[in-house]
Formats: structure tokens, sequence, C-alpha cells
């Protein structure tokens, strides 16, 4: 019986060979049939990683340019050449560093570009600083109810009590802004 058993026993494992020869083989046949696309693929993705890791580099290097700039600009205002490079490196925060500038210098003319501006939030503050400034009624996504309330005390000092009135009652009674709103609204009673 022993015989048999060994006999059954290399009859199994000549079987297992055989199937990872053929295996071997067909991995091989499918490599000789695909080796250009294969190779391709390979170039590609190395090809893909070397591009990823340039462009990482040079917006690496932009920032650096950009943040080097800016604080030789915190630390020299008047830096005509840190200004240049801030402006090609990193033009929304250029957009920033000029938007508080002028608004520290209340300076309309300087804000005016910014107004324009693609960030909605920096044209918006830029709006607004502007209004402030020369004392005039504008309608502001962020500084809505701030905005309401400069509107309703041009319209005290111009006599327009009712117009005041209903400005003063779209503030949100939760507002931090409504105790003011509340005390501007007792102005409008001397108004009338």
């Amino acid at each position: 019986m022993s015989i048999k058993d060994d006999v059954n026993y290399v009859k199994t494992e000549l079987s297992g060979d055989e199937k990872v020869l053929e295996s071997v083989f067909k991995l091989e046949t499918f490599y000789k049939k695909n080796k250009l696309s294969i190779w391709g693929l390979a170039a590609a993705i190395l090809f893909y990683f070397v591009i990823t890791m340039g462009m990482d580099a040079v917006h690496q290097s932009r920032l650096e340019a950009a943040n080097q700039a800016f604080l030789t600009l915190q630390q020299k205002p008047d830096d005509k050449a840190a200004l240049a490079v801030l402006k090609e490196k990193n033009p929304a925060l250029y957009e920033l560093y000029t938007f508080s500038k002028a608004a520290k210098a209340q300076d309309v003319k300087a804000l005016a570009p910014i107004e324009k501006s693609k960030d909605d939030i920096l044209a918006d503050m830029s709006r607004y600083t502007v209004a402030a400034i020369e004392k005039k009624p504008v309608d502001s996504t962020l500084y809505k109810e701030l905005a309401i309330l400069e509107s309703a005390y041009l319209d005290i000092k111009a006599g327009k009590g009712e117009k005041a009135k209903e400005r003063l009652s779209l503030i949100d009674a939760r507002s931090p802004l409504a105790a003011f709103a509340k005390l501007l609204e007792h102005s409008t009673l001397k108004a009338e």
C-alpha cells in the first residue's frame, strides 16, 4: 500500500508542478503579445509622477518667493521689487496686501480696482470700505447689517426718519448689532 500511496503522491506533485509551469507559459505568452503596451503603461506612469513632482516643485518655489516678498513688504512697504514679485507669484496675496494698505490709508483710488476682483469676498470688502470712506450707502454681503446701520444713520442725518426705521427693522433682534439698531431707532424720534 505504501508504494501505491507514494505513486499517487508523486502524481499529484507532478500535476501541481505542471499547473505552475502552464501558468508561467501563459504569462510569458501574454507578455510577448503585450510587451509594448506594458512598457508604454509603465513609462506613462513614471512620466506622470515625474511631471507631478516637477509641477509641485515649481508651485512650492512660487509660494516661497511670494512669501519672502510679502515678508519684505511688511518690513519695507515701499519696496517696488518685492511688490512686483508678489504680484507675479501670488496675485491673490497681492490683492489682499493692496486692499489692506489702501484701506488703512483710506485710499479710494487704490481700492477701486479691487472692487472688480475675481475674489468675491475681497471685492465685497473693498466696495464696503469705499462706501464707508465716502459715507455712501452700499449693499454688502459680508457686512450686510453693518451696511444697513450705516445707511440708516445717513438717512437720519438727511432727515429721513421713516426710511431709517424701515432699514433698521431689517436687522434681526438676535443680531449683535441689534442694540445699535435700537439706539439709532430712538434717535429717529428726534429727527422727526
